[in-house]
């Protein structure tokens, strides 16, 4: 068994994105695993960020952002395509990995032993894993999940590659992707590194929702907000997710960019800086009253939804000006 970084998770050092001073310590499976995949591999993970700006409200949720395929190429060497697994899983993945290609794969959280007190053993989640070393015949797997580098043996690895026919007869074929690696951190300076962010960001900033997403999420809020109050607590969840989670993460993600190109020279970011950081933290609250509303039931105040859709005018229209 050859992984392709040597890695042990005793000794792994996760990236800043996921250390303990954030406000969220997990952004989404798939966002979070290439994070620790750019970053073990020895590329700076948040150069490729302007992706986030870009997420709007879709009616029922918040957009699944993602790190654009096109950047992970332009500015990482890294090309990223989808692996049809017309054969066994595991198989597929092992015959890639051995050949120097991180896999990136849905697999049920149940048998990953880094949910444990979330999914792990107590709930069928499908979610993404970066695979980084796997043998069939010693039944272990080396891969990035969440916040950082894990293994899984024995049992687990049985079922979650399905070694002895599926665990549930809903199981479907995952998503499989393959990374494959066309460059080091040696190829690209530093300078030309900002150079690509930066188009890429100004790419991004002409693609910006028409309208402000907080405004229209607040109206489906209040539409929601009835029903949630009659939902048990496991929706809460569910609906958190897709929704407070998914952008109080992202505009973290952003902050992060922008105290990145500020360390970098770019000037007049402070106020948007902020603005994004009032987002991630008044976010995380909001979810925290919601969850207290719900259990309660008791009326919740919206004006924070308010507060950082003003916000999000505000820094939008700063970037715009500096960098469209």
């Amino acid at each position: 068994m050859k992984p392709i970084v040597t890695l042990d998770p005793k000794t792994y050092s996760r990236h800043y994105i996921h250390g303990a001073e954030r406000t969220w310590l997990e952004t989404n499976c798939y966002v979070d695993v290439l994070v620790e995949l750019i970053h073990s591999l020895g590329f700076d993970p948040v150069a490729a960020l302007p992706f986030t700006f870009g997420i709007d409200f879709e009616g029922d949720q918040w957009t699944f952002f993602k790190y654009s395929h096109a950047d992970l190429l332009d500015m990482y060497g890294m090309e990223v395509h989808e692996l049809n697994p017309w054969n066994a899983l595991g198989e597929h993945v092992q015959y890639h990995v051995e050949r120097g290609t991180p896999v990136l794969v849905e697999l049920d959280s149940f048998f990953l032993p880094d949910t444990s007190g979330t999914a792990y053993g107590l709930d069928h989640v499908k979610s993404t894993v970066a695979v980084n070393e796997i043998s069939l015949t010693d039944r272990h797997m080396g891969y990035f999940h969440n916040q950082g580098y894990y293994w899984v043996d024995g049992a687990d690895f049985d079922n979650l590659f399905q070694l002895s026919g599926k665990v549930h007869e809903r199981m479907l074929p995952p998503f499989v992707e393959l990374v494959k690696l066309h460059a080091a951190p040696a190829d690209i300076s530093a300078a030309e590194l900002l150079e690509k962010s930066l188009q890429s960001f100004s790419r991004q900033l002409k693609w910006l929702p028409k309208q402000n997403p907080f405004e229209t999420f607040k109206v489906q809020f209040e539409r929601d907000l009835d029903w949630l109050m009659s939902q048990p607590i496991e929706m809460f969840h569910r609906y958190a997710f897709a929704t407070l989670r998914q952008y109080g993460a992202c505009f973290e993600l952003c902050e992060t960019y922008l105290r990145w190109l500020h360390e970098r020279g770019e000037e007049e970011l402070t106020d948007a800086i902020a603005s994004f950081s009032f987002i991630a933290t008044t976010a995380k609250s909001f979810q925290f009253q919601l969850a207290r509303a719900m259990a309660r039931k008791k009326p919740l105040a919206l004006e924070p939804l308010s507060a950082m859709g003003s916000q999000w005018e505000q820094a939008m229209c700063t970037l715009k000006r500096l960098y469209v």
